[in-house]
């Protein structure tokens, strides 16, 4: 009897040291919304929640909207505003999706891999679905992830003289980075 709890909890104990859920909490999402007419319309947020789980394929991130950080801090308060991301009412955005070509990863090896997810991105309460390449780099047990992706402002109800203007893109660039563990 001994002797099977003894095997029973070296096998629980090896199952948790190859844990298969990687998480950070200082992912990178950067927005570029610029235009030829303006270019100061960019942002970058350093706390990012991110998790990877590399047996199921689940991806997740969670940005706290008022962390984006922009280099004219009037910019920040309309971004942050009721017209635009209206973050006192929604003060996060998330995406929640799968990687869809799983097996195209060996996350036991060094390597680039690409693959693709599709999910849902959240932004002011509005969802929608989105799917995006994400290049996966494993060098020495960690785990990088890096995707380039737009999104239609409108899709999500931000409008407005700024976008209609010529300001602020229509289709705003979107960069995920994170180093998960």
């Amino acid at each position: 009897m001994k002797k099977t709890l003894l095997i029973l909890s070296l096998v629980m104990a090896t199952g948790n040291l190859f844990a298969q859920k990687k998480i950070t909490t200082s992912a990178t999402v950067k927005f570029d919304a610029s235009t030829p007419i303006d270019d100061l319309p960019k942002a970058e947020n350093k706390t990012v929640i991110a998790s990877l789980n590399t047996s199921t394929g689940a991806v997740a991130f969670e940005a706290a909207v008022k962390n984006f950080a922009f280099t004219n801090p009037m910019i920040q308060d309309h971004f942050n505003g009721e017209k635009w991301m209206n973050s006192d009412k929604h003060p996060t955005f998330t995406y929640k999706g799968n990687i869809t070509n799983l097996s195209a990863v060996n996350f036991a090896k060094d390597g680039a891999y690409k693959v693709n997810t599709e999910g849902v991105l959240t932004v002011r309460g509005v969802e929608q679905k989105i799917a995006t390449p994400v290049t996966i780099v494993v060098k020495e047990g960690a785990i990088t992830a890096a995707t380039n992706f737009s999104i239609k402002l409108a899709d999500f109800g931000i409008t407005g003289a700024p976008i209609d203007g010529g300001k602020i893109a229509k289709e705003p660039k979107i960069s995920v980075s994170a180093e998960l563990k």
